[in-house]
């Protein structure tokens, strides 16, 4: 029986406006390291087969030699230029990912665990179409264009969406090929593109509340938290596996 194959795609193109920075998102520093760093090392530990890093054309020297190169990411296979939006830099990576299975991250969650990304490549097996995320904590309004309340949808029945999106990569690149031949608008993400231009249902996949996106500054203050506190945990792990041999 063959072996299945999966590709992680590792999201790393934007501008990161919201952030108001001179140094783009992915590229400034979190506890020493890029932000992009944090879910490339998570893959690179992980049983995924290849990595394809998508940046700006003209980050991708930088991202070769002082990420991947510096840091000894050998699963990234392919570093390759993105496009202005986020789904023209998925698109991108679609072209050369060549493996059975294709889990697509953005690289601003540098939350990520070995956790999300074994559920992940589990998840994709079976139901061939997910996505990780997580049900809503808050109540959800729905409003009309003058900001009145006129809906309050079940909260259960809500989830914030996350990543790693999963797919089949000939499916999902199908789909991302009808899309870009339609020139779609206002597509916010991959199940999206599933939904309206692929043949699957796409299932949700339990996540973390931890694996948040950073985007403005205020998410620095609580990335570093995060990441100071995952340090403590495997200190503490390491130690008491120490006591038990």
């Amino acid at each position: 029986m063959k072996k299945e194959t999966y590709t992680a795609v590792v999201l790393a193109a934007g501008k990161g406006s919201r952030m108001q920075s001179k140094v783009k998102k992915q590229f400034m520093k979190l506890l020493g390291k890029p932000l992009v760093y944090y879910a490339l090392l998570e893959f690179q530990e992980s049983p995924v087969d290849e990595i394809i890093l998508v940046t700006g054309r003209e980050s991708i020297d930088y991202c070769r030699k002082q990420i991947v190169e510096k840091y000894g990411f050998t699963k990234v296979k392919e570093i390759v230029a993105g496009g202005k939006e986020r789904y023209e830099s998925v698109y991108e990576a679609l072209k050369v990912a060549s493996m059975d299975y294709v889990l697509i991250h953005d690289g601003a969650r540098a939350f990520l665990d070995e956790e999300i990304i074994s559920r992940s490549m589990k998840g994709v097996a079976e139901y061939k179409a997910c996505v990780i995320g997580m049900p809503v904590k808050d109540t959800i309004k729905i409003v009309d264009k003058d900001q009145y309340a006129i809906e309050t949808p079940k909260r259960s029945l809500i989830w914030q969406i996350q990543t790693p999106q999963c797919f089949i990569t000939d499916e999902i690149r199908q789909a991302y090929e009808k899309m870009m031949a339609e020139e779609a608008k206002n597509i916010t993400d991959d199940a999206m593109v599933m939904e309206q231009f692929g043949d699957r249902r796409v299932k949700l996949i339990e996540g973390s509340y931890e694996n948040i996106k950073i985007t403005t500054p205020e998410d620095i203050v609580i990335g570093k938290a995060l990441l100071k506190m995952r340090r403590v945990k495997r200190k503490t792990f390491q130690w008491l596996r120490t006591l038990h041999h």
